[in-house]
């Protein structure tokens, strides 16, 4: 008769920090590896950059040179928000990128009846170009008050480990649409590059040179090379000849027509595009998107904290954060990258996959973003890499975030019924609500909210597309209502408590202190 199994053989026990990181965010590898590091996240933030731009310019009236223009100035925004977030805002290893969650009231601006009458196309690309930021030059205004003024680390009191478990794994497992969906467009190369990605980062992450797991580290730029290389020698062996032009367009490798149009040197400056103008329907509009990139990135940024070994951030450094990501879609509106920002997830899963969660290496790829948007050509070729290739490797990085998201688990008791309900439907709500509103569009062409309020529209088909906002808006209110006063420890709250403020852990000053000593002229709360 075997003996029973110990309780501690069974069980795990709950972790502030996450285990079994090379590098947390303050440690750095060395300079040379943080370089490959740096170069590695700057390649895999061009997946979005590249795909905004190339969706919306053309919809603009914009030629391939102004889609080669816009997505140098986003590259070019990203780096420098990405320095002023890793310095001054949240100090975590977080690349900020652009966002979808614009979209929507960016595509209501160019469907817009005054912009639609313009003949020319290049005046119609300048004037929704002008108008789009005049957007968000307003509607950052929502992310810089609520952020500067704490009001986000107040509304933040009202978060427990349960309430942010769905909206960390919808950050996730929202954005399912642009995994396979965009692999399946090339089988060919997404299966290939999904597989050989997985082999290099997990199976073979043992492999070691020079006392330096290689293929860990390096899962992401070796695959991307060989699947590049792939894609190449099938485009030019002609394999693509006779197969449709949707086809063409997804598989090969000549088709982005971003290398032909590219300047050798350019270098972006804000109202380069001419004067924004201003309309109060648009800003409106733009304002919910504002609203979603906040909570988007409010579950990144704690997943990042994980991912990066630290504790998860202070209410007070939260809202700093976010108080720089509204300078940050400020800075949008005035270069014009025609979309706003937010934390890039692949970025964030990035972290995990190459177990480094150094700050240094995130401001490298930064510099990286800057240099190679100012020499336009060699920037272009790197950004001439299939989708299919990005698609798939964010089929292991976003599922790799969103299982960040479940870990929170552990610090609440699952064996709660309460618990299970809110879990269970703000899960669902957040990817089914999206969902209906996602197929509602494609039917009809509008969203669900059709009114004669252009703005209305936009501000509700903007928030019910965002699955982290749905999970968010339903967890946090069940969670502040069901039964809460006596379920203070099934939530996760004693754990959760003493990081809310800066001194409630004596981590927390190793993690987010301000650098060059500016600490004492903003002392934390």
């Amino acid at each position: 008769m075997a003996a029973a199994p110990k309780p501690e053989e069974i069980s795990h026990p709950p972790m502030d920090q996450l285990q079994g990181l090379e590098y947390c965010i303050d440690s750095n590898p060395s300079w040379g590896e943080a370089i490959a590091l740096g170069f590695q996240h700057y390649i895999l933030a061009l997946g979005t950059a590249v795909m905004i731009p190339s969706f919306l310019v053309p919809l603009m009236g914009g030629t391939d040179g102004d889609k080669v223009r816009v997505v140098q100035t986003l590259l070019f925004v990203e780096g420098i928000n990405t320095l002023l977030q890793t310095l001054f805002g949240t100090r975590l290893p977080t690349v900020i990128g652009g966002s979808w969650a614009f979209v929507v009231p960016i595509i209501s601006i160019i469907h817009d009846s005054s912009l639609t009458r313009i003949t020319d196309p290049q005046e119609r690309f300048l004037s929704t170009m002008r108008a789009i930021q005049g957007a968000l030059i307003v509607a950052s205004s929502v992310q810089i008050i609520l952020g500067y003024s704490q009001l986000w680390a107040i509304c933040s009191r009202f978060f427990s480990p349960l309430g942010m478990v769905p909206v960390i794994a919808l950050a996730g497992f929202g954005l399912f649409d642009k995994g396979f969906p965009v692999a399946g467009q090339c089988v060919e190369i997404g299966v290939p590059m999904f597989i050989l990605f997985v082999i290099f980062s997990q199976y073979l992450k043992n492999f070691q040179f020079r006392q330096l797991p290689v293929m860990e580290r390096f899962a992401l730029i070796m695959s991307i090379t060989v699947i590049w290389a792939y894609a190449h020698l099938l485009t030019a062996s002609g394999a693509y000849k006779h197969h449709p032009e949707v086809t063409q367009k997804h598989c090969r490798t000549d088709r982005a027509n971003l290398i032909s149009t590219a300047p050798w040197i350019k270098i972006p400056y804000p109202l380069q595009w001419g004067a924004p103008t201003f309309d109060a329907g648009h800003a409106f509009g733009m304002m919910a998107a504002v609203l979603v990139s906040l909570i988007e990135s409010t579950g990144a940024y704690k997943a990042a904290s994980r991912l990066a070994s630290a504790t998860p951030p202070p209410a007070h450094v939260l809202s700093r954060g976010i108080g720089w990501q509204g300078i940050g879609i400020l800075f949008s509106g005035l270069f014009g990258t025609a979309t706003g920002c937010t934390v890039s997830i692949e970025n964030v899963g990035l972290l995990g996959s190459t177990r480094v969660g150094s700050r240094r290496v995130i401001q490298i790829s930064a510099g990286f973003m800057i240099f190679f948007s100012l020499l336009g050509k060699f920037g272009a070729l790197f950004a001439s890499i299939p989708f299919p290739i990005f698609a798939a490797v964010y089929c292991v990085l976003f599922g790799l975030v969103a299982s960040v998201g479940l870990s929170f688990l552990q610090f609440t008791n699952m064996n709660s019924m309460r618990n299970l309900f809110i879990a269970g439907v703000s899960l669902f709500l957040g990817l089914s609500i999206p969902e209906y509103f996602r197929e509602y569009t494609t039917a009809a062409f509008h969203g669900p909210a059709h009114t004669k309020a252009g703005w209305f529209n936009d501000f509700l088909n903007t928030i019910f597309l965002s699955s982290p906002t749905v999970a968010l808006m339903v967890s946090v209110f069940l969670d502040n209502t069901l039964e809460y006063k006596d379920s203070a420890k099934d939530r996760g709250m004693p754990w959760w408590v003493k990081f809310r403020t800066f001194k409630g852990d004596s981590r927390n000053e190793e993690f987010y202190t301000l650098p060059f000593n500016l600490n004492r002229f903003f002392p934390p709360s």
